[in-house]
């Protein structure tokens, strides 16, 4: 009993080419067993007339024979040593896996603002003139609250960003408890308010229409004429 014949796939070498399946590649490998060399061309050029047949899609290019001869190459590692119309290709070298990047670690203490907000403060904080510092510290906090309304999705306290700004800023971003900043309101899309057309109603009555054949005032008017 032939005990290939037994072997599962999965205990096979793996189909290099899949398209012209693993029987081609068995016939591949037939063929470089062959020792001499012109019937080994011969035998090529047969599998390459076979490998036609089950790759119709190749002949669409102009080149096709050639790309046959490729794929005999490439699916004999190759290693086939025969007389063929075309030089044989270059080895496919396998691109080599990119290296992980890796995922971000950063933890942030309040992740509701965002870890871009947390870096904006770091940079504010660092700004020497006073004026300027100011400025920035009422813009981010202003952004601050958008990012808390968006995130939870209720509106916090101007005391309480405030309180968080000077916090996350170690005592440099500080604003006056008194300090208004833009309420939620402000930070919402402006809804159009579309006024619903009224629909004008179709005049049912006959008598509306003195034009109008049906309409009794319209037969009276022309027996009197």
């Amino acid at each position: 009993m032939d005990k290939q014949g037994l072997l599962y796939n999965t205990e096979r070498g793996q189909i290099i080419i899949s398209e012209y399946g693993r029987n081609m590649q068995e016939m591949i490998r037939h063929l470089m067993e062959i020792e001499d060399r012109q019937k080994r061309t011969e035998a090529a050029h047969f599998i390459i007339s076979i490998m036609a047949q089950m790759n119709p899609q190749v002949k669409q290019s102009d080149d096709y024979i050639h790309k046959l001869w490729d794929h005999l190459y490439i699916i004999s590692d190759y290693q086939l040593d025969v007389d063929s119309p075309f030089p044989a290709p270059e080895p496919i070298v396998e691109a080599s896996k990119p290296q992980h990047v890796g995922y971000q670690n950063n933890t942030i203490e309040y992740g509701h603002y965002g870890h871009y907000m947390a870096k904006m403060i770091e940079l504010a904080a660092q700004v020497e003139d006073e004026e300027m510092r100011q400025a920035l510290a009422h813009s981010i906090a202003n952004q601050m609250k958008r990012n808390y309304a968006e995130w939870g999705g209720n509106v916090v306290s101007d005391q309480q960003i405030i309180a968080d700004l000077k916090t996350m800023s170690h005592g440099k971003l500080v604003l006056d408890e008194e300090t208004k900043l833009h309420g939620a309101e402000a930070f919402q899309k402006p809804v159009q308010q579309q006024g619903k057309k009224k629909k004008k109603k179709k005049q049912s009555n006959l008598k509306a229409d003195m034009n109008n054949p049906n309409n009794p005032a319209y037969k009276k008017r022309k027996q009197q004429l």
